[in-house]
């Protein structure tokens, strides 16, 4: 199954929890303190997954969950905040982020955050991540209400606050999650210029493929029979249709869902994207290639599956978080490499 989008989840912005008080008198003296020493621009109050969150002061010692997080963060020039990681092993980094990720302690070595105990000992003033599995009480894991408590407010990125805001999600909330960070650590200025920076890459895709037919694309993480698929709602679909692609299940409402090998046989796709990483939770999992492989049997007279046309796509990118803008430039170059040529 798809790495994170199992675990459905939201950009929450995490928010420090002011001192004790257990009277008025001292709650007043506690607020009137954190007032006089908040630095300028604080306190700051966002929302997230139907939370207000405040912070008195930039949070300083930052967990992050699934990678596209800290991606995020460090896009935001915000390495130094971040105390502790997940593990990342299935597909290449950024680039310039390997350098840093091996200068953040691994807290968990796989890409759910660690058990509760593990976790409630970070002392985190912050948590981001981009799912709600890493939250579950049955799972073994602290939840957002502990983490709450314990002062180490989860933020979740892209809305994933419940399965029906994944198949809500607009790239628009890549955005809204950049601008909420930049408020929280009091780097408002680096948060708008990123987010100029994407809104001109995506802006260049659009003006490249204007005018081109779209090219039916299958997004799929292999399977033969019912096949693990991308519908018509949330990241991907969003990337295929920005990149000048149409999603030829388009028709089903969901992200990452199951479809049976008739719809795919009958769909006839002239591209397939697969979802590419090369461990779950420790474990290994299929190649891009032999899931390409799965599909082209399966649509084995498609114009795809005759052109053996296919691409690899990082899974991370299909998750909310900075990376999945600039995977639209990749599907666009895979689908309409004429528009990029010099």
């Amino acid at each position: 199954m798809r790495r994170l989008l199992v675990l459905a989840a939201a950009l929450t912005l995490a928010a420090c929890s002011p001192a004790p008080a257990t009277q008025g008198s001292a709650q007043k003296t506690g607020q009137e303190t954190r007032q006089a020493q908040a630095p300028a621009g604080f306190p700051v109050t966002v929302d997230n997954c139907g939370r207000k969150l405040t912070f008195d002061r930039p949070p300083a010692k930052v967990v992050t969950g699934y990678h596209p997080a800290l991606e995020t963060l460090l896009a935001l020039g915000l390495g130094d905040r971040i105390t502790g990681r997940t593990n990342f092993s299935e597909s290449p980094f950024l680039p310039g982020h390997k350098e840093q990720y091996d200068k953040i302690p691994e807290i968990s070595g796989t890409i759910m955050l660690p058990q509760k105990e593990v976790m409630l000992a970070q002392g985190a003033d912050l948590v981001v991540d981009n799912a709600m599995a890493s939250f579950d009480a049955a799972g073994g894991y602290a939840t957002v209400e502990e983490l709450d408590a314990a002062g180490s407010p989860p933020y979740i990125l892209g809305g994933w606050c419940s399965p029906q805001e994944v198949l809500e999600f607009t790239i628009d909330d890549t955005y809204t999650d950049l601008r909420n960070l930049g408020a929280i650590f009091g780097v408002p200025g680096r948060a708008d210029a990123l987010i100029g920076e994407l809104q001109g890459r995506l802006a260049d895709v659009t003006e490249r493929v204007a005018g081109r037919g779209p090219v039916k694309v299958l997004a799929t993480d292999g399977g033969k029979g019912p096949v693990n698929a991308y519908g018509g709602s949330g990241i991907t679909n969003q990337m295929i249709t920005s990149a000048g692609g149409v999603n030829v299940l388009a028709d089903v409402k969901g992200d990452y869902t199951e479809v049976s090998a008739e719809k795919v046989s009958a769909a006839q796709p002239e591209a397939v994207l697969v979802s590419d990483y090369a461990t779950l939770r420790g474990e290994d999992t299929p190649s891009s290639q032999a899931k390409a492989a799965e599909a082209f049997a399966i649509a084995r007279n498609s114009p795809a599956a005759r052109k053996q046309r296919y691409l690899a796509l990082p899974v991370a990118a299909q998750h909310p978080g900075y990376r999945n803008i600039l995977a639209v430039t990749d599907i666009a170059r895979f689908l309409h490499p004429d528009a990029f040529t010099p």
